[in-house]
């Protein structure tokens, strides 16, 4: 272990002038004691401000370098917190509220919403003037359907906070039409609105069973921006075209078939131009055998039942067809069916309980029943149901879930429904 060296004053001159040959004082040897520790002492002190001066340069280069990483703007003099602090003067404190009722409703995902508000507290004084009790926030499901004068397809409602601005609400049902509204309920039942969203359309779980394909031809040259070169519009909103009030053509044609058929009597003809034909005792008005002029069949009437295979005449083609007895031919009719399903959960207690059906208190009748109505889509339908009785010291419980799939999907409105030639 090193030892350590006493203080200069207490060294001897031997070991002064070892010191000094170390910091390289000239001439130490002819120096007296005094005169030697005091040119000791200050070398010494020289190297040490010298010392500490480097020790807090580096130091101070440190501490810029380090905030120098969290550095993202233009460094903060004392001028410009100033000038800052002399336009924060100038701006006052942000405002609770605008003095304007306003919700929105932002789709988060299929599943869930967010929502949030501003209503000013004069409006809600108001409405509570008017017999509100229960601040209270509702999900309408608005699908092809006007608020304004319709009732809507389905209602969710949850009791809010007065002092609350958001929410998150689960969507009952994706791929439909959502409104938000906020407004308080009276005792005997009215609803008082205080602000209503805008319809937001919530997209589905699943992909879009819906492909249209579209190619159009944009010039290079053309400017793109705010204009519109399609509009797709959805199977269900198309409008379907109008049926034609008659289907024969300029030359009578389908007449005269029709008009051969009736004329036949019992006769049956059968086969093709370059097939064998077989006649039986023809009538002579039916003995002209109508042939088509693309040379692919033979047409004549007969009593009992008439056919015609591979006719193809004026662009229109038509094969396997027959006519019985002496009625009018099958002709181009019209086929629609619509069909869905809805889902009505209800019950009973007591009438003073509390009932929830999937979180969302239920309102009972005076006998204590309930009736809750929803659309049923495709997909499980979560209901776990929980009542509570009025003291608190009784609940019942009972958890449904239903599951709807649709195997197969082939139908059309009145609206869509075109005119289809029966084979």
């Amino acid at each position: 272990m090193a030892r350590e060296r006493p203080p200069l004053e207490e060294m001897t001159l031997r070991q002064l002038r070892k010191v000094a040959a170390e910091l390289e004082i000239s001439r130490y040897s002819r120096m007296r004691k005094s005169q030697l520790l005091a040119d000791i002492q200050t070398i010494l002190t020289a190297q040490g401000a010298a010392l500490n001066q480097a020790d807090r340069s580096n130091s101070e280069t440190q501490e810029i370098v380090e905030a120098s990483k969290f550095n993202v703007g233009s460094e903060e003099t004392e001028e410009n917190l100033e000038s800052l602090a002399a336009i924060d003067k100038s701006i006052g404190d942000l405002p609770s509220g605008y003095g304007e009722s306003r919700i929105v409703l932002l789709p988060r995902d299929p599943q869930w919403a967010y929502v949030y508000w501003d209503v000013p507290n004069s409006q809600k004084e108001e409405l509570r003037k008017q017999g509100g009790q229960q601040l209270a926030l509702r999900l309408y499901d608005a699908t092809d359907v006007n608020l304004d004068y319709q009732t809507p397809n389905n209602l969710q409602e949850y009791n809010s906070d007065e002092l609350a601005r958001e929410w998150y609400l689960p969507i009952p049902i994706s791929d439909r039409d959502y409104v938000a509204e906020l407004g308080y309920r009276c005792a005997d039942g009215r609803w008082l609105v205080l602000t209503r969203s805008k319809v937001v359309h919530v997209p589905p779980v699943f992909p879009s069973e819906w492909v249209e394909d579209n190619f159009i031809t944009v010039p290079w040259d053309q400017t793109l921006k705010g204009q519109t070169f399609f509009t797709l519009v959805p199977p269900a909103k198309k409008v379907a075209p109008a049926p034609e009030e008659s289907t024969t053509t300029s030359d009578g044609s389908y007449d005269e078939i029709f008009n051969i058929a009736r004329e036949a009597e019992v006769q049956r003809i059968s086969g093709s131009l370059y097939g064998s034909m077989q006649h039986e005792s023809m009538a002579p008005q039916s003995l002209s055998s109508y042939v088509f002029p693309s040379g692919a069949g033979l047409f004549a009437g007969a009593a009992g039942a008439i056919s015609a295979s591979g006719i193809n005449y004026s662009g229109i083609g038509m094969s396997s067809y027959s006519f019985f007895s002496s009625e009018a031919p099958i002709r181009p009719r019209q086929f629609w069916l619509v069909a869905d399903a809805e889902l009505i959960v209800y019950g009973a207690t007591e009438p003073d309980a509390s009932v929830t059906i999937g979180g969302r208190p239920i309102k009972l009748n005076a006998d204590g029943t309930f009736r809750f109505h929803t659309s049923f889509q495709d997909g499980i339908q979560d209901y776990p149901i929980f009542a509570v009785a009025a003291d608190g010291e009784q609940n019942r419980a009972i958890h449904m879930k239903f599951e709807r799939q649709t195997l197969e999907r082939r139908t059309n409105t009145r609206e869509e429904a075109i005119p289809e030639w029966i084979s």
